[in-house]
């Protein structure tokens, strides 16, 4: 975690006290892979708060505000914002406790029943969500460019650190096309909200009944785009291994509710998505181990390129799936060992 600046620490302490906080215990919270840092705040009374430290409110404290509201208004657990002040960065937020479901399944908790819940979870937003309440928010369409913009950070980053060398023009003009060739059917289905992490780590179980005991958190680059993608987040997750078989019966358990569904156009998504993320995701973790020193990240590669390359096997990507024969062989995987920055 980045240290943080004297001129900071005094505009916390400054936020804290116009809202009665200036004398309560603080506490560091861990925080994910971007700038945001977390911490929890005890108020006079003996409760809690999670204090929201963020260095770009406008991509992440306003549309978190605005979406949750909207979440809430759709009947879902998010945290309520106790107070803002969005220019400078800084919100308190209701605290939804520790219980992730990855730290409830790290404590040898059942899989499954957590992992319907954050099925379920999607089935009910997928069938309430307005689109039309996309335009209003203004949120981003996760369309075919965007998507080929994201996976793009796998040619910059990965294989100039894999291979030793840059892409030539050529062989990047092939990644882009084979791309293309996938991506944009990827994208042709329904739509819905789009909570872009959706996983293990942001989702809290919560003493309520009903949907309403899955917390929801981290949503603030969510969006407009394809259904399959926050399933396929959840499903293969870059973290933590789903075993096949409960994969399959969730994946399963999703199309089954939607009985209008094209279910073989949805799994062609699904894989598509699929891989589009698992390849982004490759190239986020090298970037942070080669420029920030976050080696931690680099433990779930391996998971990561099996996800991947079990995506790859399938037909539907059969023109990204040659590239990789073509550019990337055995060595330049999961068997590569990012150096370690000079």
């Amino acid at each position: 975690m980045t240290a943080q600046s004297p001129q900071r620490t005094a505009e916390i302490v400054t936020f804290l006290a116009r809202h009665g906080l200036d004398t309560a215990k603080r506490q560091p919270l861990a925080g994910d892979a971007s700038a945001r840092r977390y911490e929890r705040v005890t108020t006079n009374d003996g409760g809690t708060l999670i204090l929201v430290d963020t260095p770009a409110p406008a991509e992440d404290l306003l549309p978190f505000i605005a979406i949750g509201d909207t979440l809430r208004g759709l009947g879902f657990s998010v945290p309520g914002i106790v107070a803002a002040e969005v220019e400078a960065g800084l919100a308190l937020q209701e605290d939804f406790g520790d219980d992730t479901l990855s730290r409830l399944l790290a404590a040898g908790a059942e899989p499954r029943p957590l992992y319907e819940l954050a099925t379920d979870v999607l089935i009910e937003l997928h069938r309430r969500f307005p689109v039309a309440e996309a335009a209003r928010l203004a949120l981003p369409t996760y369309d075919a460019a965007l998507f080929a913009q994201q996976v793009a950070l796998f040619a910059e980053v990965y294989v100039p650190a894999a291979t030793g060398k840059p892409l030539s023009d050529t062989a990047l003009s092939d990644l882009e096309m084979a791309w293309a060739a996938v991506i944009p059917a990827a994208c042709a289905g329904p739509q819905s909200l789009l909570l872009r992490d959706y996983h293990v780590d942001n989702v809290m179980r919560l003493p309520r009944p009903g949907l309403k005991a899955a917390g929801l958190i981290d949503y603030q680059s969510a969006g407009l785009g394809p259904i399959a993608y926050d399933l396929v987040s959840l499903l293969e997750d870059a973290r933590r291994d789903v075993p096949a078989d409960l994969a399959d019966s969730l994946l399963n358990r999703y199309v089954s509710a939607f009985p209008g569904l094209d279910a073989a156009a949805f799994r062609r998504s699904y894989a598509v998505l699929g891989a589009v993320r698992h390849a982004r995701i490759v190239a986020i973790f090298v970037r942070l181990a080669l420029q920030q020193r976050r080696r931690g990240y680099l433990v779930h590669l391996p998971r990561v390129w099996r996800l991947l390359e079990g995506q790859l096997a399938k037909p539907e990507l059969a023109p990204v799936a040659d590239w990789f024969a073509r550019h990337l062989p055995p060595g330049t995987r999961a068997d590569f060992v990012v150096p370690e920055p000079d």
